[in-house]
């Protein structure tokens, strides 16, 4: 006997709503487990749960590099923020992933110069990823960075560094959820800064910061800038005798050692000195001693006390102020601007002094013609009165018509010699070669002195000013 058709039905109706709820409640079960593993477990606590991603639970090495096995090298990616330059002669700010970096000073005498930097570097670790942590990233504090690898960058072209301490140790140290790590630092470096001095004060430098790596060849380890904002400058950055360009070179510097081919990466700084602290110093008052030696052209050639004092003064102020000018710059082989400039104010204050010289020399002349006179008539007197006494030692032997002798002659006087009467036009001619010495010194020099000025400045700030900026 068959059971009935609706019978049937409702018993598979059943069987389908129960299969349905287990279903569900299994679902239910799946993606509540799901979510209980992506929240922190109540029995694991912070520290737990760094020990298990980076601690000696995880498995994780600090001395391998990531991708130890694979051959894609690790790619490390920098920049530089520029934030504040220091006193001096120039500051600056860079960053590897963005260096926030501060040039205290700048030193043309041992061709350096020194930076506060914040140094970021950015690369992916795959061993750090986690999952089972609700935020995108982990700030975590310095100490735990001697738990991770970390790139062995080191600047190529340094000459000192040190760390910062105060209050704590300036470092950073961040990990995000696909791996990545964010490591920043705080330093002080020295870095060494070749000049080309040849137009200083009116030049243009280049300073460079490599970001070289020591022990990783090419084949383990790569840094790169960061495409956007590789190179930032604070808002209202101003130097005290440098202008910074805007525009900053980007660049590579790989380096080919024996023990292979090393990855690096450079920044150029270019620093245009701004003068106006050597024309104040330095240009104005080599100018006025300059001028100063011009007025001993005005004073009288008679007041020799006056002319000369001021002629060696003017000398030696001149030649102090050249001495000042090469005290904080290096011992080049080579001539610079502020050089040529100083030498040529020296040989002009020089010239003033000999100009007198030869004024003097020349005024000098008539009372040398009038001695030279003196002297030929005094030697005429002389022989003269040589032959005289002859005459009369022979007068007193000659006897008279009558054949006595003549006794006590006396010989007759010599004449006085007559005052020549040329004597004023002569001092009068010499007197005007002299006084057209000075006169015509008045216009030379200034001219001369003109004429230098504008092929200097021409020279140094226009053709030699365009060729650097052309290169």
């Amino acid at each position: 006997m068959g059971n009935p058709p609706g019978m049937n039905r409702s018993f598979i109706k059943v069987l389908a709503a129960l299969f349905t709820y287990f279903m569900e409640t299994n679902n239910f079960r799946v993606v509540d487990a799901k979510e209980h593993d992506s929240r922190p477990s109540s029995n694991m606590s912070p520290s737990d749960f760094l020990d298990s991603l980076m601690g000696h639970t995880s498995g994780y090495d600090a001395r391998i590099r990531p991708n130890f096995k694979g051959p894609p090298p690790v790619n490390v990616t920098c920049n530089i923020f520029i934030n504040s330059f220091g006193s001096v002669s120039e500051t600056t700010t860079l960053s590897s992933s963005g260096i926030l970096a501060d040039f205290c000073t700048m030193s043309e005498t041992t061709m350096d110069y020194r930076v506060n930097i914040f140094l970021r570097q950015k690369w992916n670790d795959p061993r750090l990823a986690y999952s089972k942590y609700p935020d995108s990233s982990l700030d975590l504090d310095p100490s735990m960075l001697d738990s991770i690898w970390k790139p062995d960058l080191f600047f190529a072209n340094e000459k000192g560094a040190n760390f910062h301490d105060v209050t704590t140790d300036n470092k950073l140290l961040r990990i995000f959820k696909d791996g990545t790590v964010l490591y920043s630092i705080r330093l002080t470096l020295i870095l060494s800064c070749p000049m080309d001095l040849k137009n200083f004060p009116m030049d243009v430098q280049t300073c460079t910061m490599q970001l070289e790596s020591f022990g990783y060849t090419m084949n383990d380890l790569i840094f790169e800038w960061l495409e956007n904002g590789a190179v930032q400058v604070s808002d209202g950055l101003t130097l005290p005798q440098f202008i910074m360009s805007e525009e900053k070179e980007l660049g590579y510097c790989t380096k080919h050692y024996n023990t292979g081919k090393f990855t690096c990466i450079e920044v150029k700084f270019h620093l245009e000195r701004q003068m106006g602290y050597y024309l104040i110093q330095m240009y104005i008052p080599s100018l006025l001693i300059v001028i100063l030696s011009w007025v001993s052209f005005w004073i009288n050639m008679d007041a020799a006390p006056a002319r000369v004092a001021l002629g060696i003064t003017t000398v030696l102020t001149m030649t102090t102020q050249s001495s000042g000018s090469r005290a904080s710059l290096p011992k080049v082989s080579y001539v610079k601007a502020i050089d040529i400039w100083m030498a040529v104010c020296l040989l002009f204050v020089f010239a003033a002094l000999l100009e007198y010289a030869g004024v003097n020399f020349v005024s000098r002349q008539q009372k040398e013609f009038l001695r030279l006179r003196r002297r030929q008539r005094r030697n005429h007197k002389d022989d003269e009165g040589r032959f005289n006494l002859a005459g009369y030692k022979m007068s007193q032997c000659l006897p008279t018509k009558d054949g006595s002798a003549v006794k006590n002659a006396v010989p007759a006087a010599n004449p006085q010699p007559s005052v020549p009467k040329d004597i004023e036009p002569m001092r009068k001619k010499y007197v005007d070669r002299a006084k057209r010495i000075d006169t015509i010194s008045r216009a030379a020099f200034p001219m001369a002195f003109l004429i230098f000025n504008v092929f200097y400045w021409v020279t140094y700030k226009i053709i030699r000013y365009e060729d650097i900026h052309q290169k």
